[in-house]
């Protein structure tokens, strides 16, 4: 198990500093997977600098419509979840900026007068840094959902150590990370804020029986409501890393804290560590 894993590190929100763990991690392994699966705001590529070996565009299908066909018996506009159809002044209209491409119209027009059309959902990149392999994708804007360029994503898990830098919240997009991994680390901030995003997150992931651990960030030694929550619900709180500025300073200039600092090179290679442990455990 501590050979072949895959670790989700995830957030209820953003800013808890999820990313600043995931890049230090995979820095750190001897050799490890990095997957960025926060498709609508990547960034973890600004810190690993991965040398790009591959880029292709990922579509989906979406409506198109052939007026001459459609009778106006409006059976899509009345299926559609979405409220991607509608039928205005005898035409059929599709608005797929909102369409789900769950490709439901099409198949139940009576008429034949929808069918499928591919268009562009978004990038996915590969690179590689050393002994990092590096994937990652980016959405086009205005998009609806993520969700097929993460299933894309996850099928790079091929053995070894994955680290995959989840979508902060607790959405789809998240639920499709969940799926993927075999343990959980939940980077949590010292808020009330934090306190309520980790309490969605840890739910999520219960409810989808994967096992995980709290990683309190930010730790300023005062009272913490996340450390609070983990404790009330039987949270293994993994490790807890303190407010500094340093580590602020370094990782607001896109850099990577294991490898300009030796001191948080052992506090991200001790980490990983007791990730592995606490995996092989569960």
């Amino acid at each position: 198990m501590a050979d072949e894993l895959t670790i989700a590190v995830l957030s209820g929100k953003g800013g808890v500093g999820k990313t600043m763990v995931s890049v230090n991690l995979a820095a750190v392994a001897p050799s490890a997977t990095y997957i960025d699966c926060d498709v609508e705001e990547p960034n973890g590529h600004l810190f690993l600098a991965p040398d790009i070996e591959e880029e292709r565009t990922v579509t989906v299908g979406k409506p198109e419509v052939d007026q001459s066909r459609c009778d106006g018996c409006r059976i899509c506009t009345q299926a559609c979840a979405f409220k991607a159809l509608a039928y205005v002044k005898d035409r059929l209209l599709v608005f797929s900026e909102i369409c789900h491409s769950c490709g439901l119209c099409y198949h139940l027009c009576p008429q034949g007068a929808l069918s499928e059309r591919q268009q562009p959902l978004g990038v996915i990149r590969r690179g590689k840094r050393g002994n990092l392999t590096v994937h990652s994708a980016e959405m086009r804007i205005g998009e609806p959902s993520g969700v097929p360029l993460i299933k894309a994503l996850t099928q790079n898990i091929n053995g070894g150590l994955t680290i995959i830098d989840g979508p902060p919240g607790s959405g789809c997009l998240v639920h499709e990370t969940i799926a993927a991994s075999d343990f959980c680390l939940l980077v949590a901030e010292p808020t009330r804020f934090g306190e309520h995003n980790l309490a969605l997150i840890h739910h999520l992931v219960t409810m989808m029986g994967k096992p995980c651990a709290v990683l309190l960030n930010k730790s300023t030694g005062g009272y913490n409501p996340s450390e609070a929550y983990a404790k009330a619900n039987g949270l293994s709180i993994i490790a807890s890393i303190p407010w500094d500025e340093e580590l602020g300073r370094i990782t607001a200039d896109g850099e990577l804290a294991a490898l300009h600092s030796a001191h948080y090179r052992g506090v991200f290679t001790s980490l990983l560590e007791a990730i592995k442990a606490e995996a092989h455990h569960a």
